[in-house]
């Protein structure tokens, strides 16, 4: 790194980054900051399976409509603490943030075994969603920042994949503590969400190691502390043989800067980078529609259309949860082969197409719990990396300086059109008994996601295997455009 005068540098720190094989520091990386999708599981998972826990309960006698409004409660605090939480990730720095998001999940996770009614539960779970919302953006930006360019693809279906192995934990914990053999239900769905900040407790350890993301401190006036951090990496990792030789890399120029105003973030976003953005978008409303829409109430369908008991709930999901963790870890390396918007395009087509007809097939009353279940994997086998293809694209098509928020916008405007409404609204229509009502909101989660695909393929940018500056130049490079 050289420094040209106070405000100017040249830097290979991308370059060096990227030149990097898979080590153990790049396994640890992911590990503690990857799973908080691992957390997100677990919280989403539990609020569907103890839904009936939750309605037979003395103290708070949910009915339907107040399961999807607890779920949307989750969801709105989400879409603000990932925007609120995002600005800051891009401003103060990718480590602070993730420490203090993970605290708030933490409290507030515990709290919500104490809820004594629907206001304090919803509460409760407006704060546990803001600090999972709040991770997504640090999380993100962090793992993006650190992983070489050719892996990046399928590590972050991987991670994203990754919150399936919570909603297998939730599912699983459901059955023991729901049992009424083994603990009494309106304690079982208390120590329930307790695992939730225990798990947390874990995560909070493993994350001291944790550098600042180097990316982030070369554009913010600390170069030599990036420099300091990349040279401790490739002291743990194994260089790419297909690198140069003698230490020589490409560098960039970036003048420094103390922060991103809010004008030059709007103008980036929608200006510059408008195409993009309408790919964000399309995606991120698609996918959380389809996702929190049909997730959140698969309980209430199982136990409303199929009679199934609370404490058999947790049987259905796992077969669920573990299709939808094999769906990214074996697809996502096409995403780095065959390509982002052949992949982003045929995940999201064919998730749509199923879904129409699963849910025709579900309102002419053939389908069983069981052939239900089978064609659930079967869809979200490819909806899982299709909506983890969601958060790629938004994390890696935008300059670094607005990396965290561009992903805290597009997070919170897609959720907000397509995830806090639905569970609310499949509550509705779930609590009619009417499954042709249940099939009209399986056709528009179906609409969103063959419309994604259309726009992913027409809008997309191939950034496999490309390094990060090179999909989106740092809006500190000197003459980048």
């Amino acid at each position: 790194m050289q420094e040209r005068n106070d405000r100017i540098v040249e830097t290979d720190i991308p370059a060096r980054l990227d030149s990097l094989r898979w080590s153990p520091f790049h396994t640890r990386v992911v590990t503690a900051l990857g799973i908080t999708w691992i957390l997100d599981g677990l919280e989403v998972t539990l609020a569907g399976a103890l839904s009936g826990a939750l309605k037979d309960s003395p103290t708070l006698q949910f009915s339907n409509l107040d399961i999807g409004v607890a779920g949307s409660a989750y969801l709105v605090g989400a879409v603000l603490g990932a925007l609120g939480f995002g600005w800051l990730t891009d401003r103060i720095g990718r480590k602070k943030l993730f420490f203090a998001t993970l605290t708030l999940y933490l409290v507030a996770t515990a709290a919500t075994a104490l809820s004594w009614d629907l206001a304090s539960f919803a509460l409760f779970r407006f704060f546990t969603g803001a600090g999972i919302g709040g991770e997504y953006t640090a999380i993100n930006s962090t793992i993006q920042e650190l992983v070489p360019a050719r892996y990046r693809g399928w590590t972050d279906l991987t991670i994203n994949g990754s919150f399936w192995i919570g909603a297998a934990l939730g599912a699983g914990g459901s059955i023991v503590l729901l049992d009424p053999h083994v603990i009494d239900p309106e304690l079982g769905w208390r120590l329930a969400f307790l695992t939730g900040a225990i798990l947390g407790l874990v995560v909070f350890v493993m994350r001291l190691w944790i550098p600042e993301s180097p990316r982030w401190l070369m554009v913010h006036g600390r170069p030599e502390e990036a420099a300091r951090i990349v040279a401790g990496i490739e002291r743990r990792a194994v260089r790419d043989p297909g690198q140069p030789a003698g230490g020589v890399w490409p560098v960039i120029e970036l003048r420094m800067r103390s922060h991103t105003p809010l004008r030059e973030v709007a103008r980036t976003l929608f200006k510059v980078y408008r195409k993009r953005s309408l790919v964000g978008l399309a995606l991120m409303t698609a996918q959380a529609f389809f996702y929190n829409a049909i997730f959140f109430t698969y309980a209430l369908v199982l136990s409303t259309f199929f009679n199934i008991p609370a404490d058999q709930i947790g049987w259905y999901l796992l077969p669920f949860a573990a299709s939808n963790f094999l769906g990214p870890l074996l697809l996502g390396r096409l995403f780095d082969t065959v390509g982002r918007r052949a992949m982003i395009a045929f995940t999201y087509g064919i998730s749509g197409i199923l879904l129409a007809i699963t849910g025709y097939l579900f309102a002419a009353g053939v389908l069983t719990a069981q052939t239900q279940m089978i064609a659930w994997m079967v869809i979200f086998f490819f909806a899982s990396p299709a909506a983890s293809a969601a958060y790629l694209t938004v994390s890696e098509t935008f300059p670094l300086e607005v990396r965290a928020l561009a992903i805290a916008v597009f997070y919170c405007v897609g959720t907000a059109i397509g995830g806090v409404a639905g569970p609310a609204l499949f509550g509705a229509l779930i609590d009619s008994g009417s499954r042709d009502s249940v099939f009209i909101g399986y056709c528009f989660g179906s609409a969103l996601m063959v419309a994604a695909a259309l726009i992913g393929w027409r809008f997309g940018i191939a950034a496999e295997r490309r390094p990060l500056e090179s999909v989106a130049s740092p809006l500190a490079a000197v003459e980048s455009r």
